[in-house]
Order: C-alpha cells, then structure tokens, then sequence
C-alpha cells in the first residue's frame, strides 16, 4: 500500500525548498522502500535547485543517506526488512562491458528505481541522484542499499553516500596514494576534507592542504594535513613545491572543479605524478594547457566520479575502520537539523560555516 510522508522538494529553479507531503508506492520487483534515519546537505542538491543538474522539477532532494529497509520487491536477495544501509546512487548492473571485465566500479548502466515517486496530486518526482533522501521515506533500486554494521552512527554513515566517500575515493582509489606519498589537495570543504583523511589512512608522509578559508585549513590540519597553504595570499603552486624538495607533489586531489585550480593542481605535481579530478565543474567550463607540458611532465590526469568506489567493497569497510575508532568520519557532522531547516544549511554550505549539515529524522 502506498504510503504518505513528508519530504523537501524544489518546485522551480532558484525557489527555496520546501515540506511536503510525497506518495511512496510500494517497491516493485528489485526495489526496496527505507526508512530514511539521516541525510546529509550535499551541495549537488543545492545544483539541482539551482537547475544545474538538469531541469526535471520537481526534485525530491537529498541523496547522502543511512536508513532501515522497511520492504522489499520481488526478486531482492541483497537485503532484507530491518537492515541498516547506507544509499548510494551506483547500483551495478553487472552485465554491462565494464563489470563483464571485473571492473564494476565503473560500471557503464547504473540503475534506478523504476516507479516514481509523487506529489499528491500525482505529479511525478525526480529524485536528486535516483534517491530523493530528504524524506521520512524513500524508494530506490535494492543494488543502491548497501548493508553495513548497524552499531554505526546513522548521521555518520551516511555520509559515505556521497562526498566523503567520493573524498578519500579520489585519494585511495583513484590517486593511488600510498605509503610514503606526498599530496596536495585543493579545496578542503566535505570532498577534499575527506581526501585529506583518506590520504591519511593510505600513509601519505605529506599531505598538503590548500584553501582561500583560514577555518577549512584549520579543520583539514585535524583531518590529517601536515602543511597548510592559503591560496589567498600565497602562490599554492610555489608552496607545494618548497614543501616536496622543489618537485611538486606525487598526488594532486583537485576539489574545487574550477578551471584555475586546475591548472593548479596540473603545475604542482611532480614529474610522473598523478593529478586527480573530483570538484565537479559546470558545463560551460574550459580548460586550455599546452600539449608539449602535457606530454613533457609524464604522469596521470584522472576524473574520480564517486572516487571510484564499489559500495559493496568500500562502505562495509570504511564503516569497521570507523567503529575501531581508526577512521573519523564523524568529524565530518558540523550540526545535526530536522527537515524544514533544509534552506537554510544550504546557505550556511554557500558561506563555507559546515562540513557537513545532516538531516536527522
């Protein structure tokens, strides 16, 4: 039986959002309806408002998300009524060419739940990256639960359901950092903040914070940063290389998603070093570098979508490592809110004054 519940929508581009009542239908074959516990304020879902998505309005928002499944479809073997997940927004489809190939991180045909969600009146719903998690409830697809130890902190594990994970992904999975590594990252709000930490936890022996905002670097030296450079007043790439001999660093996590910090970040790495890719950018952006320096200075430019993760592989674990105490992911939860205080955590977000606000419910 369909159920009705409350959620934060945005109606039309730029409006603030607002609580509403939605329709959540029972889940069909391969879906799974949770309980949604906690979600965090991601910026993409202040880009949906924004229209920078797409222009599908309305939008049911939010998308970092821990929860309890409430039911399951047909044909849903992965998990069960009363487990606690974390959502994310890859479900792999496992017959595509890249998990065919044992690569399903990168898997080519992720997938969403099929039914849509709607207003009262019937309009249908478009939930910010196939989750909708601003809501007492969400339906999704059962490959974007991923069970993890439900001893976990619901306001902490969700966060893996988007910008820390995708943070200390670009550092492990995607930049390869290692033991003894030096890296660099630009821009330390919840992405490079969590790409500090990951950074960390692979044994980076220097790990160099950059940002315009004295109170991100301050926060990143708790996360794990050895060195701190404010871009503001100081040439970043300059100070990356006095801080690594004059080379420049071995890995680059690029979070900001700007054309200059690209740049940036393109310059301050060492020859055969690897720069990582993970603010995301807007589509009229434009990157010009000279070819001969692309070709001259060796190495790796890599894009981290999700930090490559494989939810199945990474959540599990990096919940344990949190459990252990060995991973503080709960440095991440500037402050916790309840549903209508949505609009304004997006302003606090624009003002760089949170990590990380998390919707409690």
């Amino acid at each position: 039986m369909a159920q009705q519940v409350k959620a934060v929508i945005a109606r039309a581009k730029g409006a603030p959002v607002e609580v509403t009542t939605i329709v959540v239908p029972d889940p069909g074959p391969g879906e799974a309806v949770v309980r949604i516990q906690a979600c965090g304020v991601c910026h993409t879902d202040l880009h949906y408002r924004e229209g920078g998505i797409n222009d599908e309005f309305p939008f049911l928002l939010g998308h970092e998300a821990s929860g309890i499944v409430e039911s399951v479809g047909e044909g849903v073997t992965e998990v069960a009524p009363g487990d606690f997940v974390v959502l994310n927004w890859r479900a792999v489809c496992g017959q595509c060419r890249s998990c065919r190939r044992g690569r399903p991180q990168y898997c080519f045909n992720t997938h969403n739940a099929k039914q849509k969600m709607t207003l009262l009146d019937g309009t249908e719903l478009s939930p910010a990256l196939g989750i909708g998690a601003f809501a007492e409830k969400t339906l999704v697809a059962a490959g974007q639960c991923t069970k993890v130890d439900p001893a976990a902190e619901p306001a902490v594990a969700g966060l893996l359901g988007c910008g820390v994970m995708a943070g200390i992904g670009a550092a492990i999975n995607t930049g390869n950092v290692g033991r003894g590594d030096s890296v660099a990252v630009i821009g330390c709000g919840g992405v490079g903040g969590a790409a500090v930490l990951g950074s960390r936890l692979a044994g980076a022996a220097r790990i160099i914070a950059v940002d315009i905002d004295d109170r991100k670097l301050e926060t990143a030296r708790g996360l794990g940063a050895t060195h701190t450079v404010n871009s503001r007043t100081t040439d970043p790439v300059e100070a990356i290389r006095e801080l690594t001999g004059g080379h420049g660093a071995d890995v680059v996590v690029e979070a900001v998603g700007r054309p200059e910090t690209y740049r940036q970040a393109f310059y301050a790495r060492d020859l055969a070093g690897t720069v990582v890719l993970v603010g995301v950018p807007t589509p009229e952006m434009t990157l010009e570098l000279p070819l001969l320096d692309v070709f001259g200075r060796g190495g790796a430019l890599k894009s981290s979508w999700y930090g490559d993760c494989l939810p199945s592989r990474d959540f599990p674990m990096l919940i344990d490592l949190y459990l252990q105490g060995r991973l503080d992911l709960g440095a991440f939860v500037t402050e916790t809110i309840e549903l209508d205080a949505v609009e304004q955590a997006f302003e606090r977000m624009h003002q760089g004054d949170v990590l990380r606000s998390v919707v409690v419910l």
